[in-house]
């Protein structure tokens, strides 16, 4: 992997120079200039607009209490396409053009999480518990309950206390 990321590093700046030369025999130089700083200013049009509307079904989702997953990859996209727009080169340029474009995000986007193994956190812990009839609860989801000497305290009369939280037999360091 590390490889190819060296080789796109190395090629990709000789690649948009020829096409520059190649561009710039083509229409001139004045125009070629133009164009590139006409695809840099859509870029930014384009992600301020797409950005916002990306926001917008983020916080629907999350409003709808649905992890935004996909919005967050087409997000991703989005700031990927803008930085490629904003990079001088045709090549670039193409490549950024085609992510702002919805189908070829969601086919993008559908290729990589194909390939991913996705694990969803919430609170600092992974929730991908396999001990069935196992109840993880944080500190603020449950409370004591007094319970009567034969339900259970062993006859001492005093109430059980969840393993995770101190007892009055636990001392403290």
């Amino acid at each position: 992997m590390g490889l190819y990321i060296i080789a796109a590093i190395i090629l990709l700046p000789l690649i948009e120079i020829a096409v520059f030369i190649w561009v710039g025999g083509l229409i001139g130089v004045l125009p070629t200039i133009l164009l590139t700083v006409i695809t840099a200013m859509a870029g930014t049009i384009m992600l301020r607009q797409q950005g916002l509307s990306l926001l917008m079904r983020m916080q629907s989702e999350l409003d709808a209490g649905r992890a935004p997953g996909n919005e967050v990859m087409q997000g991703a996209m989005i700031v990927l396409a803008s930085i490629f727009l904003l990079i001088p080169g045709f090549v670039t340029d193409a490549v950024g053009l085609l992510l702002f474009v919805p189908p070829v995000r969601a086919a993008l986007a559908n290729f990589i999480i194909a390939r991913s193994n996705v694990v969803i956190v919430q609170g600092g812990a992974a929730r991908n518990r396999s001990d069935e009839g196992v109840v993880d609860l944080d500190q603020g989801d449950w409370s004591e309950k007094e319970e009567h000497p034969s339900e259970g305290t062993g006859g001492s009369g005093q109430p059980r206390i969840s393993p995770w939280q101190d007892g009055p037999n636990d001392a403290k360091p």
